[in-house]
């Protein structure tokens, strides 16, 4: 059967492939540690699991509204609201099957065929197959080491043109680890404001930062006329280890809310009935084991960064959110090791997973070469063994 234009461009998500390709090398009984996934090691709270346990029962098992349970609507409104400054209601928000899911839905809203959207790298894979499965023309911009991996005004203005649609930014950013600032985003907002284009801002690690001087800003927050062309894309995977409960939303002008509904109403309609309660619990619920689960995090954030400093030939920033480390190999790319030669990122990986069974993420899945991502969401063992690993690896072969 033929197969669209559209199925022939997509790619597998990178990063789900080599974790897939990890869980089977353990399912079989190999000692693997697994540094490849985004996903929390943590159970979901009890709180929340015993909220779902009491939908069942209560028989909330049915159709709920596509774009959500008002309760829960009017939670994640409230809760974007306290922290954007921005007075949002129930009516600005949908609740989708993860924040992927509220992110084609956002894209699909605004996008029309030959359409551009700016993609800082490095980026999280999944933008550029979303926009180019709505035909859509993704404009990946290079960011710099010296400018922490973010885009800055000047770089972002370079490359605008008349058919600029919009922007996706990242914060905490997804591989990287880094926060944009306030006058970071005054300056991305100024010039969406300038040229007229929408921002997607990808907020999923929001609860994930790791200082009490660096606070998570919303670039919705710069003024009322950024507020109205921006969409907040959030979930609850990641702060409250809720992956495969599905559950994200999106946050918007109230014009563009009702687009993404319609949008979602003739694609999946309402989301798992018995997950939106449960992400109601999480909102509205004690947050103890979210807090817990953020001081592993960045108990894990210190060690794995001070092991990958003292590891010669390698070099990383220290993230300050989310829980991923990324890590220069450009000093190994060319050297030879077992025979083979080591050409790019993909190769490092390789190695590394088939000799001393350490599953990472090479960086040509986030557009940028010589690099290899990280997961410390992963057991304070499998930190101190995957490192003893890659030390191991760089002391048997440079």
């Amino acid at each position: 059967m033929k197969i669209s234009k559209v199925a022939s461009i997509v790619r597998p998500s990178p990063t789900l492939s080599i974790s897939t390709k990890a869980k089977k090398l353990i399912a079989k009984g190999e000692d693997i540690v697994n540094f490849s996934a985004g996903e929390p090691d943590f159970d979901t709270p009890d709180n929340i699991k015993q909220a779902a346990i009491e939908a069942i029962n209560s028989d909330r098992t049915r159709y709920t509204d596509y774009e959500g349970i008002p309760e829960l609507r009017k939670a994640v409104a409230k809760e974007v609201s306290a922290y954007t400054g921005i007075k949002y209601k129930a009516d600005n928000v949908v609740i989708s099957n993860g924040s992927k899911h509220a992110i084609k839905n956002a894209l699909a809203a605004l996008l029309d065929p030959g359409d551009e959207v700016v993609i800082p790298a490095p980026y999280w894979n999944s933008y550029i197959d979303i926009v180019n499965m709505l035909g859509a023309v993704p404009v990946v911009v290079q960011t710099r080491v010296q400018d922490s991996y973010k885009i800055t005004g000047k770089l972002l203005e370079q490359n605008i043109t008349e058919k600029t649609r919009a922007i996706i930014i990242n914060t905490p950013n997804n591989p990287t680890g880094m926060v944009y600032t306030k006058q970071e985003l005054e300056d991305i907002a100024l010039l969406a404001e300038k040229y007229d284009f929408a921002i997607i801002s990808d907020e999923i690690y929001k609860d994930l930062i790791y200082s009490n001087k660096l606070l998570h800003t919303s670039i919705a927050s710069v003024s009322e006329d950024t507020a109205k062309r921006t969409v907040i894309v959030g979930g609850f995977s990641k702060s409250y280890a809720m992956t495969g409960w599905r559950v994200g939303y999106t946050v918007s002008d109230k014009k563009l809310t009702k687009a993404i509904a319609n949008i979602q109403s003739n694609s999946t309609s309402n989301i798992n009935t018995i997950a939106q309660y449960a992400a109601l619990e999480a909102l509205e619920g004690p947050k103890d084991q979210a807090l817990e689960m953020l001081k592993h995090f960045e108990h894990r954030r210190d060690y794995i960064a001070q092991r990958i400093s003292d590891i010669p030939m390698l070099s990383s920033l220290l993230p300050k959110g989310a829980f991923y480390i990324f890590v220069d190999v450009s000093k190994l790319i060319g050297k030879t090791v077992f025979d083979t030669p080591l050409k790019n990122s993909s190769d490092v990986a390789k190695i590394l997973l088939e000799k001393y069974k350490v599953a990472v993420v090479p960086s040509d899945a986030f557009g940028i070469e010589n690099y290899i991502r990280i997961s410390f969401a992963t057991s304070m063992r499998d930190v101190v063994e995957g490192a003893n690993r890659i030390e191991k690896f760089i002391k048997e072969n440079f």
